[in-house]
């Protein structure tokens, strides 16, 4: 029965990194498509490629969620399968209206509101909330819009110096190739790793693996190949409102995007940072959407900043009372 159990956690948790990939598909793909410099079908491919081998790369973001944002021992299979539901069921809420919310923060947001069913308040280290997740939510698409910002106007400058800016433009797209491959595998280091904490906790709840900063490496694979199959998978509404509602991007514009949200995240990864991809990626766009004629649809931004506003204290409500809901039926 024990066995069963666990292989019903994996597999949910494995389906919840499936929809982390269609979901997110859009956050890596839509700057190439709206520039076209690539195809639906080469991006997201492409996408699918980098992810599953980003997915090999670094384990701090996942010993930051499986180890240091709820006590360990409160870790139970109601706990996790609490956890999983409430994030997949924010994500397809998200993901029907096309709002590009954060993946991350569903699933942590749920951990900690599964955790505080499980255990009370004191479960959650408050700490590592703000220092690691609510403090980089609020600054990451800052800085990605600073750096976004700064990377366009250096494009820009040197296009304008150009005597062939046709040249130069198709230079601009080859080289988003490059950065559509920098931000996919950076996606892949970083969202991977929030997955794999959850079957890291499964296998230590029941006994498996000595502590839970021991990722088997068939649990890389297994999330790297499910992450890969999700971005085939594709996400078409959001990634139509980054490519086209957000900001209307030229190929300067999207390779400056790319290039700032994949160095950012890719640095969050190293310092076990569960920073946002959605966020990273929406606020190099309004970076590098903002200069010149290109502009920003401001009203878009004002609903995915809602939207980021509300993820983490609703995906901890839901955590609670999924936790709630399967405690009265199966506690």
């Amino acid at each position: 029965m024990s066995s069963l159990l666990l292989i019903a956690i994996i597999a949910i948790a494995l389906l919840f990194v499936f929809i982390n990939g269609f979901h997110d598909t859009a956050n890596v793909v839509a700057t190439p498509i709206a520039t076209r410099s690539l195809s639906p079908y080469q991006a997201i491919t492409l996408a699918a490629i980098f992810n599953f081998i980003g997915a090999f790369f670094g384990t701090g973001v996942a010993t930051t969620i499986s180890k240091g944002l709820i006590d360990a021992n409160l870790v139970t299979h109601m706990v996790l399968i609490s956890t999983l539901l409430a994030a997949i069921v924010w994500n397809l809420i998200t993901w029907a209206f096309g709002i590009p919310s954060s993946s991350s923060h569903a699933l942590i947001g749920a951990l900690a509101g599964a955790g505080i069913a499980a255990g009370g308040v004191k479960s959650v280290n408050y700490t590592t909330l703000v220092d690691k997740v609510i403090i980089p939510m609020v600054f990451s698409p800052i800085v990605a819009f600073v750096l976004a910002l700064i990377i366009v106007l250096i494009v820009m400058r040197t296009l304008q110096n150009n005597a062939k800016p046709r040249k130069a433009n198709n230079f601009i797209r080859e080289l988003q190739v490059l950065s559509t491959s920098l931000l996919s595998f950076s996606h892949g280091s970083n969202d991977a790793q929030k997955n794999m904490s959850i079957i890291v906790m499964a296998l230590f709840s029941f006994g498996l693996v000595p502590n839970v900063s021991v990722i088997p490496t068939w649990v890389t694979i297994l999330c790297g190949i499910a992450m890969a199959g999700g971005t085939m998978a594709g996400g078409m509404k959001i990634i139509r409102t980054l490519s086209s509602r957000l900001a209307k991007l030229r190929p300067a514009n999207g390779f400056a995007a790319e290039l700032s949200s994949g160095a950012l995240i890719f640095a969050a990864s190293h310092f076990g940072l569960p920073v946002s991809t959605t966020q990273a990626v929406s606020g190099s766009i309004m970076g590098a959407g903002s200069t010149g004629s290109v502009g920003v649809n401001w009203s878009v931004v004002r609903q995915m900043v809602t939207a980021w506003t509300l993820t983490l204290p609703s995906c901890m409500l839901l955590g609670v009372g999924v936790y709630k809901l399967i405690h009265v039926f199966f506690g």
